[in-house]
Parts: structure tokens; sequence; C-alpha cells
């Protein structure tokens, strides 16, 4: 039987150092393409009383769809315009108070330029994006941005890698500027994602965590543990709420406690509630953020934290899972 050698394997490392190198090289020298430009590009931005509309094709449109998304996200109303879809309608999204970012790498793209006599009909005004500031975009637009003219990372010099990557970062550097310009905070990044973590952490409240959990054990000190035992079951939290009278929150106990009681005597279970629990416990008012929450359970090291009125009623019960299972 003929045995088959295994190919030796390939060390790529070098090539992808290369690569890394050069992109990396590239983002640092367009500091020296930067000039009074780049401030006349973030003005007009900002002055826009409309939406900034993104456009490129093929790669360079791909790079405009993140850019758009970046500069959404963060405070300057956005969308992209496919010049293809441009040219047959879309174009009517358009209006003299936008501004219009074109990015090629040549500044020749055909599509790109095709739509230029509309928007210069519309009235937008037009920032491009591109190698050489003397091609015919860079020509026909009120702001030029140059790229430079660093050799892309393909060794064929035709994939676009380095000039798609120094445009991506240009883009990024531009958001952030605005960003900052316009003191855009956390919280205005959590109302555009609403869905994601920083979202949550953000907006959600203790309210909305037990509005979904629907878990308030009370129970009253006159109790007996196995009763209380029974209610954290059935809750599935361990742990109750003890109130008074008028239902106001005098303590918690938790089935460590009873645990603990246990090992000490096999006849805990018929004491009654007021004999074990805890009369110093860690509550978070209503309204209060579920940030806040999880916070203060960590520094307290407890699993559960109830959640209490104005007048210090229990109104539900959070436990440690809940954020976990809410992606906090």
């Amino acid at each position: 039987m003929l045995s088959v050698k295994a190919a030796p394997a390939v060390d790529f490392i070098s090539d992808v150092t290369e690569v890394l190198e050069k992109e990396a090289n590239a983002i640092l020298a367009l500091k020296n393409e930067l000039n009074e430009s780049i401030n006349d590009a973030l003005n007009l931005i900002l002055q826009c009383k409309g939406r900034v509309v993104i456009t490129g094709i093929g790669k360079s449109g791909i790079i405009g769809r993140k850019m758009n998304a970046t500069l959404a996200s963060t405070g300057t109303p956005s969308f992209f315009l496919h010049p293809s879809e441009g040219l047959h309608g879309d174009l009517g999204m358009v209006t003299k108070y936008d501004i219009v970012i074109a990015i090629s790498n040549s500044g020749e793209s055909e599509e790109v330029l095709n739509l230029l006599p509309s928007i210069n009909k519309i009235g937008a005004k037009m920032i491009a994006i591109v190698k050489n500031p003397n091609s015919t975009l860079g020509r026909k637009s009120d702001v030029v941005l140059c790229i430079g003219n660093a050799p892309e990372a393909c060794p064929l010099g035709l994939a676009p890698t380095t000039s798609t990557t120094v445009t991506l970062a240009l883009g990024d550097a531009l958001a952030i500027a605005l960003l900052k310009a316009r003191n855009f905070q956390a919280e205005d990044f959590a109302l555009f994602h609403p869905a994601g973590s920083l979202g949550r952490k953000l907006l959600l409240t203790v309210d909305d965590i037990i509005a979904k959990t629907q878990k308030n054990p009370l129970t009253y000190g006159q109790a007996t543990i196995q009763e209380a035992l029974f209610l954290m079951t059935a809750q599935g939290l361990g742990a109750t709420s003890v109130v008074d009278k008028d239902n106001r929150l005098v303590g918690i106990l938790t089935d460590g406690d009873i645990r603990r009681a246990c090992a000490l005597s096999k006849d805990a279970v018929y004491r009654n509630v007021d004999d074990l629990y805890n009369r110093t416990p860690v509550t978070i008012s209503e309204g209060a953020l579920a940030a806040n929450a999880l916070e203060l359970m960590e520094f307290h090291k407890v699993n559960v934290l109830p959640v209490v009125d104005a007048n210090n009623r229990p109104i539900g019960m959070i436990h440690i899972h809940d954020f976990m299972n809410l992606g906090i």
C-alpha cells in the first residue's frame, strides 16, 4: 500500500506582514495629504441642512456603504446612493440641502461622473474623495479630499487594497471629527442602537426587566421557612423579599440563609422567616438603569436584587441571570 506524504505547510507570515505594513504606512502617509480641504469638507457637512449622500461604484461603493453606516450611527444623517440606481430614479432622493460625497480612486469612474450634471442642477454640494485632485471628479467638486498615491498592496497593482483601506480610514476620521464637533455622547449612540449591547446598557431600566420577568416573591416574617421555600421554588429566584403588614420591604431571605440554618438544625424549616432573614438588603429604586443595577449587584456580590417603589414596597426582583439573558 502506497503512503501519501502531506504537502509541506507554506509559511505566509512574511506575505501577510508585507501587506499590513504597506497599508499601515499608507494610512500614516495620509496625514501629509491633509490641508484646509479637510476643514472645508467638515464645515460643509456641519452646516448641511439635509443629509450626507455617499456614492461610489465597485470597491469604492463598498467602502462608501461602511462610511455611510458610521456617519449615520454617530449623529450625521446619511444614506448610500448607488450610482446606477441614481441614474434610474434614485437621484430623486437628493435635494439641494444635501452634501454628496463621491468616492473614486481614479476620479474617472463613468457611473459616478454621469451623476454630476443632475447633482449640479439639483444644487447639492459635492465632496470628492480621490487619488488625483486634478481628475474629472476632483475638478468638478466643491471640495477635494486627496488620499495620496500609495501603491496597492496587491503585487499586480490591480486589486484595490491600500487605496480602499486609506479611504476607509479617512471616512472614520471624518465621522469621529463630526462626532466630536456635535458633542455626540454615549447616550446618543445608544439611541441609534437600541438593540445593541450599548443601547441596552444605557436605555434599559429595571422596570423593563421586571415587566419582562414578572417575578416578585413576597413573604411575611410570620411565615415558616418551609412556606418561604415553596414560594422561592415557584418563582425560581432562590430568594424572597420579606415585607411588613403594609407590604414595605424589611429584608430578604435567600436559599443560602436557609441552607446555613439547616446545617445547624434539622428543624430549621419549621422556624419563622423572622428568625433568619437579612435585615439590611441591597435594593434599587424603580426607574433606575439596568446597568446601575448590575453594577450594584457585582459590587455587593449578590445574585438577586429587589426593586422598590418610592414607598419602599417591592415591585419586582431581578436575578443576575436576567442580565445575561438580555446580553448586558
